[in-house]
């Protein structure tokens, strides 16, 4: 496939801090790529250069074309905090930034495939709720209809119905063509929407994947946790004709790699004994365990503590650097060779 977004050995300091340690990355034409870590990791600033909004060291290309030379219609962006004005209408204000293209899509259109409809699309902005803003915000970036969208966070604060509807919708931008990238903190709608799944912590990209082959690799096993009224005995499970592995702490016990199958055994085993079962719960491994593993693994306070002044968080957002328009339209793109990477 053709690739839609590529990174190769991207490198951005901030001041003694490094934010961006020599990241590469392809994400291909109508792929949903996911990029999750923990705050401070330069997910804000990868994007950043990928948009063409900071100056990096790396080679950097959307679609082809350097970001700064790219034709900025191509692309949409919705950062996590954008304030359009409060004192216009969500109609009105899909009218206006759809007036700074020559080609859109259809403004009611947008709002309805939002979930924006009636009365919430007459009301001024600021008056809608939290939710409603946010998709407000969704819609303004899809107004130009982009080959590629960047999404931070597209779904905070809408409830969950919203949130699945607008996962359908981004599925549905996916299906016919537009790239999405996606950074979220919430594994369940990453591992829901994403292709691929990266994980960068420190400024490095630790891991590329399915979510899947990530889960397999990184979450372990499938567990039974049952919870009891008093701590159960060692040999509660001397009677099962297969082996477990437990660890127990207090009146909680974990059974590992407990398929389906054995549940029922087990459980039966617990009733043999005279200790009154709580709650069981089985789970098996998600994108969360990956997450939870992969930083358990990775983060380092010395390196990760970053002064107020080079903080990822507090250097120049997408949204600092806009002068109207679009999330993305009108922005004012710089080049993304920088000359010096202390």
């Amino acid at each position: 496939m053709t690739a839609a977004l590529v990174a190769e050995n991207v490198y951005k300091s901030y001041g003694d801090v490094r934010a961006l340690d020599g990241v590469s990355l392809s994400v291909d034409a109508g792929e949903m790529f996911g990029l999750v870590g923990p705050n401070g990791a330069g997910k804000t600033t990868l994007v950043r250069a990928l948009t063409g909004t900071t100056t990096v060291r790396g080679q950097l290309s959307i679609r082809g074309v350097t970001p700064t030379k790219l034709d900025k219609s191509q692309v949409g962006v919705l950062p996590q905090s954008f304030t359009p004005p409060g004192r216009l209408t969500a109609h009105e204000l899909i009218e206006y930034y759809a007036g700074l293209y020559d080609d859109t899509r259809d403004p009611a259109t947008v709002l309805d495939d939002v979930g924006l409809s009636g009365d919430s699309t007459t009301q001024w902005y600021e008056t809608l709720s939290g939710g409603q803003q946010r998709r407000v915000c969704v819609a303004i970036a899809l107004i130009n209809d982009p080959a590629v969208l960047f999404l931070d966070e597209p779904t905070t604060g809408i409830d969950p119905a919203g949130r699945r509807s607008l996962w359908s919708l981004l599925e549905t931008l996916a299906a016919g063509g537009t790239t999405v990238f996606l950074t979220s903190h919430s594994m369940t709608e990453v591992e829901r929407l994403a292709d691929r799944v990266g994980f960068l912590n420190d400024g490095q990209l630790l891991t590329i994947g399915d979510p899947q082959s990530l889960i397999d690799t990184h979450a372990g096993e499938n567990k039974l946790i049952i919870e009891t009224e008093t701590a159960l005995d060692s040999t509660a499970f001397s009677s099962l004709s297969f082996d477990i592995q437990t660890s127990v702490s207090g009146t909680r016990t974990v059974v590992k790699s407990v398929g389906p199958r054995d549940i029922g055994d087990i459980i039966d085993a617990v009733d043999m004994t005279t200790v009154t079962v709580e709650s069981l719960t089985w789970k098996q491994p998600d994108l969360e365990d990956v997450y939870l593993a992969l930083a358990g693994e990775t983060l380092n306070p010395s390196r990760t503590t970053k002064t107020s002044n080079s903080n990822e968080d507090t250097a120049p957002r997408i949204d600092d650097v806009n002068t109207g328009g679009n999330v993305m339209s009108q922005t004012a793109i710089t080049t993304t060779t920088e000359e010096s990477d202390q």
